[in-house]
């Protein structure tokens, strides 16, 4: 199996949709289709079911997505450590969130300017780890929300973002202008896997332990509302399927995008990236 390839199943098994995944790949759909296919013949397993609607991962694909997780993570610290062995300028940045963000558009614009010569990598991360590889070495900086565990780690507030529930349009309380917490407490909200930050956790479940399936992706977080009327949290203001809809909550306290690193790290293009961030999100 090619990495690549890998990364095309990823990509597909979080967006659960193939056109979200080609989009997010900067490809076009068909390549994508064919490429998963040639992995299903090469696993000699049907990876994921598919409909109209989108796909789902068959039980077959769940093992492959955890296998295929690991092992790009081990080739993207392989390309860190080898790329800092060569001395080579470049800057690897952890990005967890909505890529339409149009502070993520601008940063990037303006860093590219300011730093023609600098070769950047981009990790796109699932929900499970909000310091986006940084405590494992696979980033420089991580451009992420808060709150988490901040040991050892440094953290520049860039801007922070009233939060809702994500509701079906057809639930009653997605008609309210506004709710507060303790109207959702007999629901079933979607959960992170054992182990993930106990803080980040406890913040997207509103501060208390919740029942309901376990998601590692945002598109599987709104797949669970879909399909099983599961609620969740999210900042106001993303663009979402038009089946769905977001309820401010009025005692969920806001969600900050922040910009991470780790303490004592001296490199000077993280510092020139602070800066940068912190100048593109005042607008």
């Amino acid at each position: 199996m090619e990495l690549r390839t890998l990364r095309y199943f990823v990509a597909v098994a979080e967006e659960l949709h193939f056109g979200r995944a080609a989009t997010r790949l900067h490809m076009s759909q068909p390549p994508l289709s064919r490429a998963i296919k040639q992995l299903e013949a090469d696993v000699g397993a049907q990876l994921f079911t598919r409909s109209p609607t989108g796909v789902m991962l068959t039980p077959v694909g769940a093992v492959l997505l955890e296998e295929a997780r690991a092992l790009l993570d081990h080739a993207d610290r392989i390309r860190v450590r080898v790329s800092a062995a060569a001395g080579v300028a470049s800057l690897t940045i952890g990005i967890l969130g909505d890529g339409t963000d149009p502070g993520v558009a601008r940063l990037a614009a303006a860093y590219r300017r300011s730093h023609p010569g600098i070769d950047i990598h981009v990790r796109d991360t699932d929900l499970t780890d909000p310091t986006c590889g940084l405590r494992a070495g696979l980033v420089d900086v991580a451009l992420t929300r808060a709150p988490f565990d901040e040991t050892a780690l440094t953290v520049r507030a860039l801007r922070t973002d009233p939060v809702g529930v994500v509701l079906r349009t057809d639930d009653p309380l997605a008609r309210r202008d506004a709710l507060r917490l303790a109207e959702l407490g007999d629901r079933r909200w979607f959960r992170f896997p054992p182990g993930t930050d106990p803080i980040w956790q406890s913040y997207w479940n509103g501060g208390r332990p919740r029942e309901g399936p376990v998601v590692r992706a945002v598109q599987e977080c709104l797949q669970a509302v879909l399909w099983n009327g599961t609620v969740g949290m999210a900042p106001l203001g993303h663009d979402l399927p038009a089946e769905l809809a977001v309820v401010p909550v009025n005692d969920m306290p806001p969600s900050p995008v922040v910009a991470v690193w780790n303490e004592g790290d001296t490199n000077p293009l993280i510092r020139s990236f602070i800066e940068t961030a912190t100048a593109a999100y005042r607008r």
